[in-house]
């Protein structure tokens, strides 16, 4: 860890706790600034915020009182997930304070290289990848960000030996100002996240975000099968690496005659590979060029790539009983991520599906179902996916309280060779805190079959 004193003795405001905030708060702290918390959760009900008191750091919890604005702060530190419409946000924003997110300061204090990747679906999948690959490569790799292991907390601990492999979503990207990743990826770019960004070309600036400090000496790999991502490849200083599902290249990662090959040399033939799914190739291109570009060895990218089933929550096996195998896709929070997971599958799919209503339709995932023999609806879309369902030919259609529910219901109504798939194409906060909790909920229910 970089021992800056950037902050040593600066007035600053943490806005919103959950785990990015206490350790961006703690490690403030460390460095000798003058730090408030704030956060909405009563007192009585926030251990974080105790835990932080403790430390002798000022605690205002309960509201956000936008008196707090006049206090002199010079930096404020938001949680990824407060919109910038925020009074609070608004207030700083009128008075000048800059205002950034978490991996901002992991960014400052990290001795190690990053390696960052955005985009709408699928970083999750890439992040641990890399992140595998480099580790069977004996690199030293570590993991942090939007996967769930706090940025801060990760880069005080790194050093100049280890590679920092940090997922990174659109949220956390608007509040950078000098973060600069050694290799950054772009994944794709889907309509996502309106309802926090506003229009979609507000969403692609957040994300393009990643390569604005960029260098020349910095590498962008990006997807050139989406002219979106390509644009901002045209704005960016970086050494531009493009991957391709559908083209062969002259240069980066592309599939050639049955393999995986970047910069013209074959590094693994795709009926080697053992993740699921067609989308899952745009994951394992970049994957592959971001791991050699940091030093990874073929071979330990080859073993990688023939053990590697999946990330929890993504697409990922959870076990066969009676001949029906059955997937936890509970990450598909949206309705590309559950067309792409029903690609994956040539067998006969019973589908898992519904949540929190966002006031979309789900026309679009109407041509995804041809392959799906049932259809099991729970939460606050159960009537609109039916509906969708219902379009698209699916003769038995079935609606339940929830996921616990859906599972014993499904087994019912499966044979053997049939695939029981939860991929619920909603967000999850009509019934379950996290997608976490509801994928978990799907994994308990096939066990307790068992």
């Amino acid at each position: 860890m970089k021992q800056i004193t950037t902050y040593q003795h600066k007035k600053i405001l943490v806005l919103g706790l959950a785990k990015s905030g206490v350790s961006a708060a703690a490690l403030l702290h460390k460095l000798g600034a003058f730090v408030t918390v704030n956060d909405s959760k009563p007192f009585s009900e926030n251990p974080e915020a105790r835990g932080l008191l403790e430390q002798g750091i000022k605690v205002v919890c309960g509201s956000h009182p936008i008196e707090l604005m006049d206090e002199g702060f010079e930096l404020i530190v938001k949680n990824p997930g407060i919109p910038y419409y925020n009074p609070m946000i608004q207030k700083a924003v009128e008075k000048g304070i800059p205002v950034i997110t978490e991996v901002e300061l992991a960014y400052r204090i990290s001795e190690a290289p990053l390696v960052g990747i955005t985009g709408t679906n699928g970083k999750t999948t890439t992040t641990t990848l890399i992140y595998e690959m480099l580790k069977a490569s004996r690199k030293d790799p570590l993991i942090a960000g939007n996967i769930g292991t706090v940025a801060t907390s990760v880069a005080q601990d790194a050093t100049a030996d280890n590679t920092i492999v940090i997922e990174l979503s659109s949220f956390q990207l608007m509040g950078i100002d000098q973060f600069k990743p050694r290799i950054a990826i772009i994944l794709n770019l889907y309509d996502a996240h309106l309802d926090y960004h506003g229009t979609k070309e507000e969403y692609v600036e957040a994300k393009a975000r990643i390569t604005m400090n960029q260098t020349e000496e910095d590498y962008l790999i990006v997807n050139a099968d989406q002219e979106e991502v390509m644009e901002i490849a045209r704005h960016s200083r970086a050494t531009i690496i493009p991957f391709s599902t559908k083209d062969v290249l002259e240069k980066g990662a592309f599939i050639k005659e049955g393999w995986v090959v970047f910069n013209g040399e074959k590094v693994i033939e795709i009926k080697d590979i053992v993740l699921p799914g067609k989308h899952n190739l745009e994951n394992i291109l970049s994957a592959v060029a971001a791991s050699i570009l940091s030093g990874a060895d073929h071979s330990a990218i080859r073993q990688v790539l023939t053990t590697f089933a999946g990330v929890r929550h993504r697409l990922q096996y959870v076990g066969a009983i009676q001949g029906r195998k059955f997937y936890n896709d509970s990450k598909a929070t949206n309705i590309l991520a559950t067309e792409n997971a029903l690609a994956a599958f040539e067998d006969p799919v019973i589908l898992l599906a519904g949540g929190l209503d966002r006031g979309n339709s789900f026309d679009e995932l109407i041509p995804s179902l041809k392959n799906v023999k049932a259809l099991v609806t729970f939460g606050q879309t159960a009537e609109k996916v039916g509906q969708a369902g219902k379009e698209a030919g699916i003769k038995t259609i079935l609606r339940v309280d929830n996921v616990e529910k859906a599972v014993p219901v499904a087994f019912q109504h499966s044979l053997p060779g049939d695939v029981i798939l939860l991929s619920p194409a909603c967000a999850s906060w009509d019934q379950y805190k996290t997608f976490e909790v509801r994928g978990d909920m799907f994994i308990e229910a096939v066990h307790k079959l068992k």
